[in-house]
C-alpha cells in the first residue's frame, strides 16, 4: 500500500467536511488513484447520501433536528481530523455497504 501522504491527508479531511471536495477527488485522475484519499471520499458521499435521506424521513415527521444536526456535524469534523491524523475511519454501516459494492 501506498504511504499516506499529508496531501492525502489534506484531501481526505477535506473530503468529509466538504461534499464537493469529495466529488472532485473522485474526478481527479490523480487522487482518485490516492486509496487513502479514495476511501475517504467514498465513506463521505455514502455518508451524505445515507444521512440526506435519513433527515428527509425525520424532518418530514418531526421539527426538533437542529441538536440532531449539531450532533452529527462534531462526528462529521471527528472523523475529518481522524482522516488528518491518516487514520482510516470505519463507519460500521457505510464501510460494510461500500466495501460490498467494490467501491473501496
Amino acid at each position: 500500500m501506498n504511504e499516506i501522504t499529508s496531501d492525502d491527508k489534506l484531501w481526505a479531511a477535506l473530503s468529509w467536511i466538504f461534499f464537493p471536495v469529495a466529488v472532485i477527488a473522485l474526478l481527479m485522475e490523480e487522487k482518485k488513484n490516492r486509496p487513502f484519499i479514495k476511501y475517504h471520499a467514498v465513506h463521505s458521499l455514502a455518508f451524505t447520501v445515507i444521512f440526506s435521506v435519513i433527515l428527509t424521513i425525520v424532518s418530514a415527521v418531526t421539527c426538533g433536528m437542529g441538536s440532531v444536526l449539531g450532533i452529527v456535524g462534531f462526528v462529521v469534523f471527528y472523523w475529518a481530523y481522524l482522516a488528518y491524523q491518516g487514520q482510516w475511519v470505519e463507519i460500521s454501516f457505510v464501510t460494510d455497504f461500500v466495501k460490498k459494492q467494490n467501491w473501496i
